[in-house]
């Protein structure tokens, strides 16, 4: 590849990455893949998280597809976003749709359980103990209603 040249567009597990940004940045565009994960994975590639990741060659993108699928057995159990699954009890590693539909089954297992949370997921309440005396209020009119004349 000539130096001048770039790809705009770099493909790494069905995610299209921007390839005018760092290796480092543009691996956070796939979902379940955040700044500490992808400097992990450029380093266990063997690439510089700084280079631009359109101005890569084909072998440097390969080894860094490969390190993103292969990443929950080349990193210890903590650096996982799923350290121990439910059903299997095993370390994992989530990204794009399999962490969207992981994060609604986990949901939806709380609702049917009526779980305190899932019973505040139900009814669209804060779930994580924050206050909802003053914020968090949605769906009410706010303000003064003024009486017609």
């Amino acid at each position: 590849m000539d130096e001048e040249e770039i790809r705009y567009f770099v493909r790494i597990r069905n995610t299209d990455l921007d390839g005018t940004k760092a290796v480092h940045i543009a691996l956070t565009g796939i979902k379940g893949i955040g700044r500490h994960t992808s400097r992990t994975i450029a380093t266990l590639a063997g690439v510089d998280p700084h280079a631009v990741l359109g101005k890569l060659d084909d072998e440097s993108i390969g080894r860094i597809a490969s390190v993103v699928d292969t990443y929950t057995e080349q990193v210890p159990e903590w650096m996982v976003n799923r350290p121990k699954d439910v059903y299997t009890g095993e370390p994992r590693h989530l990204l794009g749709t399999d962490l969207t539909m992981a994060n609604n089954d986990d949901v939806n297992r709380m609702r049917k359980m009526r779980s305190y949370r899932g019973i505040r997921h139900e009814t669209g309440q804060k779930v994580r103990g924050q206050r909802t005396k003053s914020s968090g209020r949605t769906g009410m009119i706010v303000g003064v209603s003024r009486r017609k004349v």
